[in-house]
């Protein structure tokens, strides 16, 4: 797979054909990029432009370049290829089989050591607060369950660069940590969010409006030091959520 240290997107046109804000925004390897705005203010519509590697023939007419060029038409048909994975708060599988099955299945077609299942397991596991065994079946996990074990496997199985998430913050997953694991792995993670967590857990955030950008936000010290705070009620919320899940009393957390 292609080593990725760069995605550009070159900016198109808003709903009503009115030349974007932003003519261009870079982002590096390891990065976590926000994109923020109201619904329908075209934030799915800037990820499907990024998965799809546009070459202004969407509706938005933006394109992206890998590395400052344009990719091979191959990237954008094959799947063997495909660089771009996505995380979104609806996915569930639907293959009949175990955990383990489909976590040697996947490392083999990338031809990964199969060791590695052990590690995506643990890691996996780090995300949820309902663990997950190797002998369960993939239909049985719950949705929770489900974005811990792909965020894992995305992390450590998968060749796929850059990773999109569409809305995580209530899928039931410790998302910060979801983030940190993906980014540290050098994945270039853009993640669409109204979670000030997650918002501000970005380097930059784009705010959309009107189905174009209108502005890039850089994170200020301020914002950051406020996540951190928000973040810590945010665990201790997860953590009440836990307690009551496995039926006991929170006396004494409060």
């Amino acid at each position: 797979m292609k080593d990725v240290s760069t995605l550009t997107i070159i900016g198109g046109v808003n709903k009503e054909g009115i030349p974007e804000n932003i003519k261009s925004i870079e982002f590096n390897k390891g990065e976590i990029i926000g994109i923020v705005g109201p619904t329908g203010s075209g934030k799915s519509t800037l990820i499907d432009d990024i998965e799809q590697l546009a070459r202004g023939d969407t509706a938005s007419r933006r394109h992206i370049l890998i590395n400052g060029e344009v990719p091979d038409v191959a990237i954008r048909v094959d799947p063997r290829l495909k660089l771009v994975a996505q995380l979104s708060q609806k996915m569930h599988f639907l293959a009949d089989m175990t955990v383990e099955d489909f976590l040697s299945m996947h490392a083999r077609s990338r031809g990964k050591n199969p060791k590695l299942v052990h590690r995506v397991l643990e890691l996996a596991n780090t995300l949820t607060g309902e663990p997950i065994a190797l002998h369960q079946q993939l239909t049985a996990l719950s949705g929770g369950q489900s974005r811990s074990l792909m965020t894992a496997d995305i992390a450590i199985i998968s060749d796929s660069p850059i990773v999109l998430i569409d809305e995580i913050e209530n899928a039931g997953i410790r998302k910060q940590e979801a983030l940190e694991l993906l980014a540290c792995e050098g994945k270039i993670v853009i993640v669409v969010t109204h979670d000030p967590v997650l918002a501000l857990m970005a380097t930059r955030r784009i705010v959309m409006k009107n189905g174009g950008m209108i502005d890039v936000i850089t994170t200020t010290l301020h914002e950051q030091q406020l996540c951190y705070k928000i973040a810590e009620v945010d665990n201790w919320l997860l953590s009440l959520r836990e307690i009551i899940r496995r039926g006991d009393l929170v006396e004494g957390t409060v």
